[in-house]
This record gives C-alpha cells, sequence and structure tokens, in this order.
C-alpha cells in the first residue's frame, strides 16, 4: 500500500527553500578562492556557473514535474535502471549531504561566528547539526518555515555586504579597474575563468535537493519550475553582485588570503577613507 505525502508546499515556500539551499553557503567560503583563481574579475566565473546551473536545473525542472515523487534523484534512476542502482545514488546523495553540511557548518562556527562570540567551533557543529535534524524531524511545514526566516536573515547579510561595497565605491576608496583582470602570470584568461567557474559552480547546487519535495508540493508542474528558476535567478544577481563589489573593493591578494573573504569587504567599510584624518 503506498501512502502519499501531503501536500503542503505552496509555490512561496518551495523559493525560500531552494534560495536557502543555493545561497550563502558556498559564496561567503569560496569568493576567496574564486579570486585566487581568476584574479579581479571574480564576477565572470559567477556568470558562468550561472549558465551551467541553469541547464542542469532545466533538467531538474522536467524530472520534477514529469516524476513528482519524493525520492528526487534515486526515484529517477530507479526508474531507468532499477533499484539497485536508484539505492546507490540514494546512498551517494546522503552522503554528499552530509559532507555539504559537515562543511559548512564547521566554516560558519569558524571565522564568521567567532567575530561575534568566542564560542567552541567542535560545540556549535554539534549542537547545531542536532537543532537542524529536530527541526527537520518535526514536519515540512516547521522545517519550511524555519527555513523562511533563516533564508531572510542569509539574504539580508549578503545584501548588506554589497550595500557596504557599494558605498566603498561611491566614496572613491574602491579599484574598478580590478574587474577586467583575469588570469595572472601562471595561467592565461581562459584558464583562469574555468578554474574560477569550477569552484564558483559550488556556490549555485543545493537546488537538486528541492526535487525530493515534489510530493509535497501543491502544484509541482506549475510551482516547481517557477520556484527553481526564480530563486536560480535571484541568487545569481546576488552573487555576481557579491563578486563586483568584492573584487572592486578589495585586493585580489587579500581575499584569496583570508578564509572570511566577505568580512574583508566589513573591514574595508569600516577603515578611514583615502583623504581622512584617522
Amino acid at each position: 500500500m503506498t501512502v502519499a505525502l501531503k501536500r503542503a508546499v505552496t509555490t512561496p515556500l518551495l523559493f525560500f527553500f531552494i534560495l536557502g539551499d543555493i545561497l550563502g553557503a558556498g559564496v561567503y567560503v569560496l569568493v576567496g578562492s574564486i579570486a585566487g583563481e581568476s584574479g579581479g574579475a571574480v564576477w565572470l566565473p559567477l556568470v558562468v556557473a550561472l549558465a551551467l546551473a541553469a541547464l542542469t536545473a532545466g533538467s531538474y525542472a522536467e524530472l520534477a514535474t514529469k516524476y513528482p515523487r519524493a525520492g528526487g534523484s534515486a526515484h529517477y534512476v530507479t526508474a531507468a535502471f532499477g533499484p539497485a542502482a536508484g539505492s546507490f545514488v540514494g546512498f551517494c546523495m546522503l552522503g554528499a549531504g552530509m559532507v555539504s553540511v559537515g562543511a559548512l557548518t564547521a566554516a560558519f562556527a569558524g571565522d564568521y561566528l567567532q567575530t561575534l562570540v568566542s564560542w567552541p567551533a567542535a560545540a556549535v557543529v554539534v549542537v547545531f547539526s542536532i537543532l537542524l535534524a529536530a527541526v527537520n524531524i518535526r514536519g515540512i511545514r516547521e522545517s519550511l518555515g524555519v527555513n523562511v526566516a533563516a533564508t531572510v536573515v542569509e539574504l539580508g547579510g549578503l545584501l548588506l555586504i554589497v550595500g557596504l561595497g557599494a558605498w566603498v565605491m561611491a566614496r572613491g576608496d574602491a579599484d574598478v579597474q580590478r574587474l577586467t583582470e583575469i588570469g595572472g602570470p601562471d595561467r592565461g584568461p581562459a584558464g583562469a575563468v574555468l578554474a574560477g567557474t569550477v569552484l564558483a559552480f559550488y556556490s549555485f547546487v543545493g537546488f537538486e535537493t528541492s526535487v525530493n519535495l515534489a510530493e509535497e508540493v501543491e502544484d509541482p508542474r506549475r510551482s516547481y519550475p517557477r520556484a527553481l528558476f526564480g530563486a536560480l535567478l535571484t541568487a545569481g544577481l546576488v552573487y555576481v553582485l557579491l563578486g563586483v563589489v568584492a573584487s572592486a573593493s578589495v585586493p585580489v591578494e587579500r581575499l584569496a588570503g583570508s578564509s572570511g573573504p566577505l568580512l574583508e569587504v566589513v573591514r574595508v567599510a569600516g577603515e578611514c577613507p583615502i583623504g581622512c584624518s584617522a
């Protein structure tokens, strides 16, 4: 006997779920790494990665609307190649999710959180992971409600950094010429963009997990494509703006050498402007 899941997920909830999955995680950590690989044109690999992610998203949109079932990738592979292949893919997705959550929780508990409070990073990782698991076990409506709040905070933080970077540029302390600098002495423009794109693509991953909710979405055939591409384009716009202000405001070497590259934008914004007397 097959028990259908309750369709309690609306289009706005799905949009924020996908946006929360994409936003923040990669860009908070990877902007410096992208700068180290591609030079000052941090925005360019992000644009290329967005285009590649949109192609992948198109495949997921087609599959999620044709097979609106829980399980996502594992269900699609099971339908095509049988249960053994589907179980293997499901196990890989589970493993990838655990590694991703662990890595990003550790990054959050590091420089970013330590800027505000001095808590042991290991304890923060464990407690935060347990709380996340408890909310998800409670139910889909509850977990998505928490996700909306977290996504709004996350988006607000990123937009704040964009605003601070724009302020640095407006007061004349930025170097906009860096935005056209691609590569370095040991790597040509094409290789630099490719290397940066490989890293930047990680900033867009996460939307693929949304197909697991297809069976719980009220009208997946209409809601899923709208929420997916809307969230992907929103994240892409924020990422490109971050790439522009970060690269223009902070020297490439400083971005590449920082474990909290977006914090460098905040620090530059708080520094004494050129020509002032400290």
